[in-house]
């Protein structure tokens, strides 16, 4: 964004009668404006609908193009042609970051930032073309988003289309709020080896509009009344917001791991000013042995100010330690809270007895400990176990719960800037409200940008990179209400170089259907169980990586249940660990057992933080791995919604739109409101200004409402949106831009005073002569044969009915 002063300048310059154009062009960080010949930035919305209706989907990727010449007497061939040398060759090689800023009278505005898609040099000239791309270029990995199988389960959305796009961006580096701490699997050196110390995410749920974590599962799901997803208001750009005290939910992580010899933590972003109540509970649960279950527990008054931590049994004995921060009754706001536990003083073999510490970022951005305490009571001790879930209850809107092992070698040199991940992203999206629930989350192919796109079109929403980089996602509503005032005004008095008005029965839809899937009725069922054929050692202080397929039919699904000899885990993915390989006794809390789909594989990891060896082996000698995968009992029902406009219908006829079969669409409701758009967008023909040349203005922004008035043409006067735009330059000239306008609304219904429109039929068509006719006009046969008539003339009536 520009300071006031600068824009000041800019606004006079704008207003000004002469006009000085300015620009800055970067490539690679250096500053090459000045070798710039030409450039081009177009910017337009990618759909399949009628170009007419086009505002209302789609995606939009910004391209640059730019011509260099050459310095120092040097041709640009020799300095930046794909064989030049790599010091001056570069500074435009692909990938190579793109600044490009415009304005007048050395004022300007972002214009463009991205990376260079291409170059090309043009031997014996002084020319080399630069063809580069925004945001979008970062979104050309494989496109993968988690399809768990519990909102087939509880026949309950699991996520949203906002919360898929979200994830596809995240994949991308892209991020709307703090990222996980690890997300990555720490990966084998170069002699096959696994550093076991290192941080790894076991949960991330950012809450952007859908329980489906990032990494982990969701192990229940509140009822779809009990809550909403909110943006105002949110930590930082969506929360969950219960609507009573109370509401509780439950993951799974993606790596059961030990209890014992780590630091590992958890936490959450929160605002206590949007609260139905004054509590918040954030609970780690660990399988122990005999079917009973340890946690660790934070607990926080928000109107008592007290911190709580508990360390104990489920529904058992414990200790709870307890601080007071006086600024959390007293401020409210954003808060970051979680804790911190210390288990580095037990063993795999042993109880352990924690360390534990709290952690929080006040509003007014303070970091808070409030000190940290060590367990001593004997109902504190964790035996050996494995984390088994993560529950949340809330009475404030929360957003990003994240987990983290191994997060931090100790308590003490954890630092704010730590905590905050500050340095480590930067805030990238901005999303619209949550839409479109979904079930079962579709499988996506292609790159993340071509799946944001068919996300895009699916659900008649918009997908961009502005000026600054930013991405934003637009739902269906977008284009719905018209803004009270222009974001610029365009006259041909002064600004209007041309400009065309068109209208065309292509945008004129009246009847507008919608199918969408029904998933009333359809639930999971068990895919064929695989039995792994092999007994597998797990030797300590090592990782062992096993691979399994995975039909592409079935979702996913969460690590081995860790099976114990006295209470056997349930028909489920499992795995036992004996002392032998044999069988001997069984092992727990030893083991840290991960997973992760990886396309058609589903990859486990056994990390052995033992000093023994154990094996993947049932209590009578064969192998332990049990994996049974989940997928959907039945396919859902193909049905149609529709809306319709008879009042559009009887001057244009019928003119049907009926949008392409689309998994993303699954419930009668989602369908119902996209239908209404559409139908709201098409029910009379909407004007389409194209090709409106005006004075290159870089304040106007892909989607604005601008201001056209023609006092010397149409003579109109009407608001529309900006669905398309190129700016030209050549140096030394003024640069050129052209608008593509959809408006905002139509003309009004048709009226047709004082006309009697024909019918489509001709009224004389059918029409014939009567015998009396015929004998009045042919008295004789000899008469009717002079005559010549075809039968066909012959029958039609002169002058009409008789």
């Amino acid at each position: 964004m520009q300071n006031s002063e600068q824009g000041g300048v800019l606004d006079a310059a704008l207003a000004a009668p002469d006009r000085t154009p300015a620009h800055t062009t970067r490539l690679g960080g250096r500053e090459l404006g000045s070798q710039v010949q030409t450039w081009k930035v177009e910017r337009a919305y990618s759909t399949d609908l009628p170009e007419a209706m086009r505002a209302f989907s789609g995606s939009s990727s910004a391209q640059l193009e730019l011509t260099l010449g050459g310095a120092g007497g040097i041709p640009a061939p020799r300095l930046y042609s794909a064989w030049a040398a790599r010091g001056t060759g570069d500074v435009v090689r692909p990938g190579q970051s793109v600044v490009h800023e415009a304005g007048l009278s050395g004022a300007t505005l972002p214009a463009f930032r991205g990376t260079v898609r291409s170059r090309t040099a043009a031997s014996g000239s002084d020319t080399v073309t630069v063809q580069a791309l925004d945001g979008a270029e970062r979104l050309r990995g494989a496109a993968l988003v988690p399809r768990p199988y519990q909102g087939m389960l509880y026949a309950k959305p699991v996520a949203t289309a906002t919360w898929c796009v979200d994830e596809l961006l995240r994949q991308g580096g892209i991020h709307s709020c703090p990222p996980p701490r690890a997300p990555l699997a720490p990966k084998r050196d170069t002699n096959g080896n696994v550093d076991i110390t290192l941080p790894f995410t076991v949960l991330y749920a950012s809450l952007h509009g859908g329980f489906n974590a990032t990494y982990g599962q969701p192990e229940t799901i509140p009822d779809t009344g009990s809550f909403s997803w909110i943006r105002d208001g949110a930590p930082y750009e969506m929360a969950l917001m219960p609507k009573a005290p109370g509401l509780a939910m439950a993951w799974r992580p993606r790596s059961r791991f030990v209890v014992a010899g780590k630091v590992f933590q958890a936490e959450v972003q929160v605002n206590t000013a949007l609260a139905v109540g004054n509590e918040l509970e954030l609970k780690l649960v660990f399988d122990r042995s005999a079917g009973v279950f340890g946690n660790y527990a934070l607990n926080i008054d928000f109107a008592a100010g007290t911190v709580k931590i508990t360390s104990g049994t489920v529904n058992g004995s414990g200790q709870v330690i307890s601080w007071t921060v006086a600024k959390l009754s007293s401020l409210k706001g954003v808060w970051h809270i979680g804790f911190a536990v210390d288990t580095r003083a037990g063993s795999v073999t042993s109880n352990v007895q924690a360390t534990v510490a709290a952690r929080l970022t006040a509003p007014d951005g303070e970091y808070i400990v409030p000190g940290t305490y060590t367990f001593s009571d004997v109902s504190t001790a964790q035996p050996p176990s494995e984390l088994s879930q993560v529950n949340l209850r809330t009475d404030v809107a929360v957003e990003c719960v994240q987990v983290t092992d191994r997060v931090w070698p100790d308590l003490s040199s954890y630092t704010a800037d730590e905590w905050e991940q500050k340095g480590r992203w930067a805030k990238g999206a901005v999303l619209d409200e949550a839409a479109v629930p979904l079930f079962d989350v579709p499988k996506v192919s292609g790159s993340q940008w071509d799946a944001i796109t068919e996300i895009a079109r699916a659900t008649l929403s918009t997908a961009e990179f502005d000026e600054q980089g930013v991405f934003r996602w637009r739902g269906p509503g977008r284009f719905q209400s018209v803004p009270a005032r222009p974001d610029v005004t365009v006259t041909t008095r002064r600004s209007i170089a041309a400009l065309t008005v068109s209208e065309e029965i292509d945008a004129c839809r009246n009847h507008c259907e919608q199918v969408y899937q029904d998933w009333t009725g359809v639930g999971r069922t068990n895919g064929d169980t695989i039995v792994d054929t092999v007994i597998r050692e797990v030797k300590p202080g090592q990782a062992l990586d096993v691979t399994y397929a995975m039909a592409e039919d079935e979702n996913d699904i969460g690590p081995l249940e860790i099976e114990d000899d006295v209470a056997p885990a349930p028909a489920s993915h499992r795995v036992r660990f004996g002392s032998t390989a044999t069988g001997g006794t069984s092992v727990k809390g030893r083991v840290s057992v991960s997973s992760w789909r990886d396309g058609a594989t589903y990859v486990v990891r056994f990390t052995n933080y033992g000093t023994a060896s154990v094996w993947t082996v049932t209590k009578d000698g064969k192998p332990s791995v049990q994996i049974i995968p989940q997928k959907r009992a039945g396919d859902p029902k193909q049905r149609t919604t529709a809306w319709y406009q008879s009042q559009s219908q009887s001057y244009y006829g019928k003119q049907v739109y009926q949008a392409p079969a689309s998994d993303w669409v699954q419930t009668r409701q989602a369908a119902s409101d996209l239908s209404y758009v559409m139908i709201m967008a098409g029910m009379f023909p909407v004007p389409v200004l194209g090709e409106v040349e005006v004075l290159h203005d870089p304040r106007i922004q892909l989607g604005d409402a601008v201001q056209v008035v023609d006092s010397s043409g149409a003579e109109l006067d009407t608001l529309a949106w900006v669905v398309g735009i190129r700016t030209t330059c050549q140096a030394g000239a003024a640069p050129q831009q052209t608008l593509t306008l959809r408006g905002t609304t139509y003309n009004g219904a048709p009226l047709d005073t004082g006309l009697t429109p024909d019918p489509p039929l001709d009224p004389a068509y059918g029409i014939q002569r009567t015998f009396a006719q015929i004998t009045a006009g042919f008295p004789t046969l000899d008469d009717l044969t002079l005559s010549k008539l075809t039968y066909r003339d012959l029958l039609k009536a002169p002058g009409g009915a008789a």
